[in-house]
Formats: structure tokens, sequence, C-alpha cells
């Protein structure tokens, strides 16, 4: 990675290298080259900074200055390929400005999008950051993310393709429009290339599982006229199971289970439910039971155990422990991509010519997002009057792999195909405009299948047909504590409940469940850059778009998952569709004040047409380049930025999903404190149903960012950036989900948050009025969450800053070789997030809920002579918050309140054997780091998710070019 140095009267090594690899195309892909054509190359990059102009990511106006006004980095492919990383997501997950969690294969097996992968530039999220693929907006991924929003998918770009990747982390919405919030990712991919290159790359991770195959061959031809250049690339990864990895393969592998390590709460370990029958109501009300004449043998992954209440630790009572329960899902995802780009010129005269491009994906990816439990009936936590134990019960049974025929039964299955095809005039006029006339359409579609028990099979499979109801016929007279009058009488099927359940049985009670969904996008504009006029200090820089922009998407999704459906068990789903059109002009200038002093600015309108509340938005920037010295570069900015309600935000149906909540109110009912009230036990700790559907009456978004720093060319080898930053964030679009309207309704009703913080509306205002209208609640059963009503809402407010600095350096020697080395560093000072209006700011940056790091670090360091070259990069997250700030251990002062770095290293060596074949060995996670201990850390799998769980990866490269 390169932080671009100024360019002034005096250019220093690195900006020769960076304008090489910004103007050479075929410098991406060389190998290491020999003392003499190394200085031959940085007289032909010098001549190239000094005379070309490019376009980079900020602006429309070329320039032959490398930096601007904003901090731009810039990525080469051969420094991907160095660095060991196989695909572009992989590479741009290491950015430093990317502190922001995003959903990945580790995380999401369960979720709504695991097979894409995100971008989370400054802990804004994922739809705040925009891809653009040569200059050009990205199609969406047709689901959403989280099952709320939009995003682009990083995985689905081919990186045999790649010539470079531009990011500027900051507001940009006066040259992009919406979403560029947190920043620009542009993927600028090859033209003009000569020649054809094949690359071959295994990789195997020592402790084994996800092997990887990738083969790539880039190409292109040219003549007098005309240029192709071509791209094909194939991937293949086998699937990593979290029980592939002792430190994960069980429940067992926990920390700090209750009373243990500082954790609050009494019993120890216990492990988690494979058979277990809950007695609900009456003197036994709590208890466990367990059916007389029955045994655990019906998988070997189950084993007895007596389970205590982690309250009071006093006996509850008999079931079947399975401690590899949570260790079924995958790791990572198992995949089959195809890659294919093509991009073609045609030159009809001296000053115009034609160009088309091409770009699709094929994915078949496989992953399994655990096993299925089945926890009463008909629906999830439906208790029912039993005869044979003469109360309400509450049964759970937990499938096993053989019930799938092996773990890869439970595999989520994803098909999906996408295009972008474009088309373009460009040329000059004037002799001092170019101009560029673009269109283009690209589709995205995706086919999800996966399998799961249907309540009608699940209920006839456990339950059977259902007897009567209490307080009718056969069943008056049961006292109303034991079972009120209305609940459903079965019987549970005791040989199945506690015996094996094979394939058949699985197969007579599932179904496969069905998700399609699409969204495509048809762009055109106009562009016109060039220089206006001559001032004393040089011309004034000018740039003009016109564009239009047609977006749609349509998810359609398994209509027995829907709310008022239900038929498909313990799962439900999201439906949507709806399209957006949008126009917009914009104008940029680049004005050279003094010789040492540029100032630039720029204005955006967009026009929206759709059902929103957003009519239009203006956005405008301005910067300042002042050079006061021939090595110094003091530069500024200043963006508005906005970004219109995500489509599914507005178009979604109305969607469900389960989740484990505290009920804080019924805690408080019966005399529990909101601080004990999570280590109560399953009467307050429970799944609870929360809808949620697309509202039309939102908002755009609005932001404003600026940064300030400079760069400092301190000798000819060595360059120092440094820039402050800050992103403010306005009627932030947020799911008012389940746990807060959940913790707002214990607001209204004592006056505190359950941490004890005030609570900021009186119960009888408005605001509690509407809370209320979005919980029901059971009286037949004590009372019990029955359904939460989520929904999004432009509620909340941000405001982030931090520093980001690089240092480059770079020492030719002839004796020993040439080295490089690049440091990267981004540090969030503050991260204040307001929930919303009246709420006062939470510093979100040190929380423990946080799920973004507030500091990291990348380093890369080169060596090369002849025709050896070796990369060392070390890729550093900072410090990370406990899991359990409340740990005893924590408040003691035993731990510290944060758990250490944690840092990977990663070796590449590559041979050039002969001038047409060389070789590349990559070591990645040398050392076989894992993540950085937390003792506090009880949630599967016992360390955070943006750590990856594989360990150290080894792989060879092999490419040939003819």
């Amino acid at each position: 990675m390169s932080t671009a140095p100024v360019a002034g009267y005096r250019r220093s090594v690195l900006a020769r290298s960076l304008a090489l690899a910004l103007t050479l195309p075929l410098a991406a892909t060389a190998f290491a080259q020999d003392a003499t054509d190394a200085e031959d190359d940085e007289t032909a990059a010098e001549d190239a900074a000094t005379l070309a102009t490019i376009e980079v990511v900020g602006s429309r106006i070329k320039r032959s200055q490398i930096e601007g006004p904003s901090p731009v980095t810039v990525i080469s492919a051969e420094q991907i390929k160095r660095e060991g990383f196989t695909t572009v997501h992989d590479a741009l997950e290491t950015l430093s400005q990317n502190s922001g969690f995003g959903q990945n294969d580790f995380n999401a097996a369960g979720g709504f999008t695991p097979n894409a992968g995100v971008i989370n530039l400054r802990g804004l999220g994922p739809g705040r950051t925009l891809l653009l693929i040569n200059g050009r907006r990205a199609n969406d991924y047709p689901f959403p993310y989280n099952g709320r929003s939009n995003f682009q998918n990083f995985n689905n770009i081919p990186a045999g393709a790649v010539e470079r990747i531009e990011i500027l982390a900051g507001g940009a919405s006066a040259i992009y429009g919406s979403d560029a919030i947190a920043g620009v990712i542009n993927v600028v991919l090859r033209t003009n290339y000569d020649g054809d290159a094949v690359s071959v790359r295994g990789q195997t991770s020592t402790r084994g599982g996800a092997d990887q195959m990738n083969v790539q061959w880039t190409g292109g031809k040219s003549g007098d006229k005309w240029s192709l250049t071509y791209a094909l690339e194939a991937f293949d990864r086998s699937p990593l199971f979290g029980w592939q990895r002792d430190f994960m393969d069980s429940a067992a592998d926990n920390p700090a289970p209750p009373g243990v390590n500082g954790a609050a709460g009494l019993g120890g370990y216990q492990p988690p439910i494979g058979i277990q029958i809950r007695a609900q109501g009456g003197a036994l009300a709590g208890s466990y039971l367990f059916a007389p004449g029955y045994d655990c043998s019906a998988s070997s992954l189950f084993r007895p155990h007596t389970y205590t209440s982690t309250a009071s630790g006093v006996t509850i009572g008999p079931g079947c422990g399975y401690d590899r329960y949570p260790a079924e899902q995958t790791v990572v995802n198992g995949a089959q991509d195809f890659s294919g780009y093509a991009y073609g010129t045609y030159d009809f005269n001296d000053t115009t010519s034609a160009w088309a491009s091409l770009m699709v994906y094929n994915s078949d990816a496989e992953l399994g997002g655990g096993v299925e439990q089945w926890f009463g009936g008909p629906q999830p936590n439906g208790t029912f009057y039993d005869p044979q134990f003469g109360r309400r019960i509450l049964p759970i049974r937990v499938l096993t792999p053989e019930t799938y025929g092996g773990s890869s039964g439970t595999f989520q299955k994803f098909e999906e195909e996408s295009y972008d095809v474009a088309f373009g005039l460009r040329g000059s006029f004037g002799d001092r405009f170019d101009w560029d006339a673009t269109i283009s359409t690209a589709k995205y579609d995706a086919y999800r299948t996966r399998p799961r028990m249907t309540v009608e099979g699940a209920t006839a499979f456990f339950m059977g047909p259902r007897l009567g109801t209490v307080g009718v016929g056969p069943y008056t007279g049961i006292a109303a504590g034991i079972a009120p009058a209305g609940t459903p009488v079965y019987a549970l099927n005791l040989d199945r409940f506690y015996g094996p359940i094979s394939a058949a049985d699985y197969a007579s009670m599932s179904t496969q469940v069905k998700y399609e969904a699409e969204s495509e996008n048809k762009f055109a504009q106009f562009a016109v850059t060039g220089d206006l006029f001559e001032l004393p200090a040089g011309p004034v820089g000018f740039a003009a778009i016109v564009e239009t922009n047609s977006q749609s998407y349509d998810l359609n999704t398994d209509a027995r998952l829907f709310p008022s459906v239900r038929a498909i068990y313990n799962l439900t789903g999201t439906g949507g569709g709806g399209e957006r059109d949008r126009y917009a002009a914009g104008v940029e200038f680049s004005v050279p004040v003094f010789s040492t002093l540029t100032a630039s600015m720029a204005a955006r309108y967009d026009k929206y047409d759709d059902i929103t509340d957003v009519d239009d938005a203006i956005t405008y920037n301005g910067g300042l380049e002042w050079r006061p010295f021939e090595s110094l570069l003091v530069r500024g900015s200043y963006s508005t930025s906005f970004k219109a309600p995500d489509m599914h935000y507005i178009f979604a149906e109305a969607s469900g999903s389960f989740g484990t909540v505290t009920d804080f109110t019924r805690c408080d009912r019966d005399g529990i404190t909101a601080q004990a009230c999570s280590g109560a036990g399953a009467a307050y700790n429970y799944q609870v149903f929360t809808t949620s559907q697309g509202q039309p009456g939102l908002i755009e978004e609005t932001g404003e960012s600026y940064t300030v720093g400079f760069v400092w060319d301190i000798v000819d080898s060595l360059t120092l950036t440094a820039d402050y930053w800050q992103i403010k964030l306005e009627d932030e679009v947020t799911v008012q989900s389940g746990s807060s309207i959940i913790q707002d309704e214990f607001g209204c009703t004592t006056g505190f948050y359950p941490n004890g913080a005030p609570f900021p509306f009186a119960s009888s205002s408005a605001y509690c009025a509407q809370i209320a209208t979005r919980i029901d609640r059971d009286p037949t059963n004590d009372d019990r969450l029955l359904e939460v009503r989520s929904g999004p809402i432009n509620l909340a407010a941000r405001k982030v800053n931090g520093i980001d600095a690089a240092l480059d350096y770079r020492l030719d020697t002839d004796r020993w070789g040439n080295f490089q080395a690049n440091i990267a560093w981004s540090h969030t000072l503050k991260h204040e997030t307001v929930a919303r209006e009246g709420d006062n700011p939470i510093d979100y940056r040190d929380a423990n809920s946080t799920a973004d790091f507030r500091s990291r670090v990348r380093v890369t360091m080169g060596w090369s002579k002849g025709d050896w070259d070796a990369t060392v990069f070390v890729n550093r997250y900072g410090s990370f918050p406990r899991w359990v700030l409340s740990n005893s251990l924590v408040t003691s002062g035993v731990l510290d309140d944060r758990a250490g770095p944690h840092t990977t290293v990663n070796l590449s060596v590559g041979k050039q054997f002969t001038p047409n074949f060389s070789a590349r060995l990559n070591i990645n996670n040398v050392f076989d780091d894992i993540a950085p201990s937390d003792p506090t850390f009880n949630a599967y799998p016992y360390f955070w998710q943006a750590y990856s769980p594989i360990g150290r990866e080894v792989g060879l490269t092999m490419n040939y070019r003819f």
C-alpha cells in the first residue's frame, strides 16, 4: 500500500514508483528487475509523472500531481500478491482505515448475506462505503446486509483483472453522490495489456482445512487502432467447520462459564442442551424433567448432565448435554467462483475513440449455519399440557450431524451470477478539453437454499396430533397454575424425542427453503474535463458531469417464512422490492491561486424519483493545497455528504426473526435488579419473535467531514504523511432493535436504563406511548414477551474523528539490493453516538458494545535483488474492550479493561527463474496466531469474530508469461 507523496518540483523515489504503477499498466505484473532496468524504469516514471495526467479517486479533474487536498491510498495488483492475498476483499480487509466490523464467513453463516464480502471504513457501516469499478458505481448485492440495508459485494471482483485500488476515506458525495459518507473505494481494472500470463496458486492451512486453488489468465492484444485486454479467473476453496479447530470445537472451550474466571453466576461449565424437558407452572416450575426408562444414547455426542441454576446454584434437573453444539457451523465458506473481464478500445482518429468493457461473475458456495434445535411447538417456545407428565412442559431437542447425514448435510447453498457491461466514447476538443460519454447496465442474480424443519413436520414427528384444549372436555378442572385455560394438549412422542433421529426422519419433517433475489443498475453519464483558462500561477482545471441512474431490486423470499405464515420452524425471512431513479449534475474546479497554493471546489445536485420523502440533495466540498517548500505539502478539505435511505429500508415487506432477549420489565416486577437480570436464568432470558417492515417516510442521512494534514518528503527516499479527519452524521437510519425496545420499555417504567443511566423520556411521553405499541405480552404465560415490532427510523447521530499517518522509505543499493517499507496507521480518537434525540452522547469507541477497533496498523517491508524478492507484511489490530466489563477480574483490576493488540505476519519470497517463468512462496500468519486472550469472552467462539480462525497458511504461486 502506498500513500502518494507530493508532486512538486522535487519528486521522491516513492513518487516515481507510484507514478510508474499508475502510468505503466505492465508495472503491476512485472517481477524483480535488475539494477540497470530499475534505473531505467525510474527515469521513465519520472517523465511520466511530469507529463501525463491521470484521474485518481476523489476528483474527476486529471492531474499530474498525485497528491491532492484529501489523502488517497493506492494498492497495486503486485502488492496484493506479495502481501499474501488471493482476493480483493482479503487485501482491503487489512486497510488501516477499515476499523469497522463487517459480517464475514466466520460470523454470518446463519445470517442474511453470508456469501458476500463487505468493507466498513471508519466504522460507519458497510453501506456508507461506496464501491466503484473503473469510476462507476458498482451494483448492489441482491440480499440486504443483515436483512436490512443495501451494500456492494467486494467478493465478486476478479483479482486477476485488477491494476490498482484507490481508497479515499472521507466524504465524497459532491463527486460521487449518495453513500460516499465514510469513503470511496475505486477498483481500477487493467487496460492496454500486452501478451499473456498464467498464474496458478495452491494454498492450505497447517492446522488443516480451508484449502484453496486459484488460476488466473491475463492477456491482451493490440493493433494500430485497437486494443483488447482480458482476464479469466477460477477460484476453489473448501469449507472449514468450527469443530476442525481445537480451540472452538466445543462449548467447553468457554474460558468464563458462570462462576469461573470472574464470571457472574454459579455452577461452572454446563453443556448446551441436547435433550431436556422444562416444567412450566406449578410447584415444579423451572425444573427439568426426564421421562423414566430413557437415556442419552440417541447420539454419541450427547452425555447425561444434572443442571443447576446459574443464579442460585440449586439443582434444577437432569438432561442430555451436547458440548459440540456450537461447532457445526462453517467458519470459512466453501466456494467455487469463476470471473471474467474484457476491455477493448478502438481509435476512430486522433481525437475520438470508443471503448467497451464486460465483467462477469459466477459463484457456487456452500456453508453451514449449524444444526437446528426444536424447542417446543408447534411454534418455537410453544408450551403445551402433556397428560404423560400431568403438567405444562417445554421440551427441547437438538439435532445432531448424523441426522443430516453428516455436517455437510446442514449446508446452505448459494448460486450467484452477475454481469456489468459498459460502452463509451471519449475524445478531446479545443486542445484543452477531454470528454467521455458512458452507458452501462449491470445485473446481479442470487439463489439460496437451506434445509430446515417445517412447523407441520416437526409437530407431527415430536408431538403427534393435538389431543384437545385445557378447560374443554376431558381437560377441564386442571389448575390454572399447572396449565391455564386455552393451553393446547399434546402427548410428546417420547421414543422419537429421546431416540436417534435418522436422515430419513429428518427428510420427513423438513424442506428446502428457497430465496431468490436480483438487483439491477442502469447508468449513463457525460463528463467533460480540462483547463478553462490560464492564471498567472497556472491553468484552472475544470470538470463537469451529468448523469442518470436507475436502480431496482427484487427479493423473493420463500413465502413460508413470512410472519403471517411462519410455516418454517424457527426461521423467518424478509421480502421486498422496488425501484429508484436518480438524476444528477456536478461541477468541479481546481484553481492555482499562487504558485504555492491551489484551491479546489466541487458541487453536485442529485434529484430522486422514488416513494420516499427524499426529493433532492445538494452537496459540496472545498480543499486547499499549500506547498511552502518543494518537499512539503500542507492540505485540508471540507465536504458535505448524504445517503439516501437504503432501498430495503423503504421497500422491505414484513419480516421476522427470533433472538434471545433479557426481559428487564419482568425482572423488575419480580424484584430482580436489572444488573442481575441477564444471569437470572431462562425465565427471564428467552427467545422472542421480532418483526420489522420498511418505512417509506424515511429521509436522507446527511454528513460532513474534513481533513487537515501534510505530506513531507523528508529526503529523497523518505516520506511522511499525517492527516487529522472528522466525520459527522445526522438523521442516521437505524433499525430500532428488539433489545433496545425492551430496554426502553424498562426505562419508561422505571426512569432508568438497565445500566443505571437516567432515561430521557417520561412515562407519559409520546415516545413511551409509541414504545408500548411495539410490544405484545402473553397474559396466559406469565406476561412473557410474545412479539416485539422493530423497524428503521431516522433516529441516530454520530461523530467520529481520528488520525491517519503513513511513513514510506526506500533504499536502493548496488551490493545488497533494493529495500522498501511502508507503515500505515489509523487511530480513532473519538466515536460518539446518540441513539435518539434527547439522549446524551455515548462514547462508542471504548464501550464493550463496540464492534470496531480503535486503531489499526499495516506494515509492508520489501527487498529485491536480481531475480529474487521478499516481502514481510504485518497486520496489527489495536486493543479491544473486554467482552464482559462487569467480570470481577476486570472490576478488581486483575485484568485491564481491554484485551491486548493482535498481530499477524505474512512472508512472501519470489524468484524469476527465466524471463517467462517465476514462482512465489507465501506463508500467511507465520506465527500461527489466532486471537489475543480474553478470559471474560464467554460467547462462542470465545474470541472476537473479526480475527481469523484459520491460522497459518502456506501457498505456492507459479507464473508463466508467453
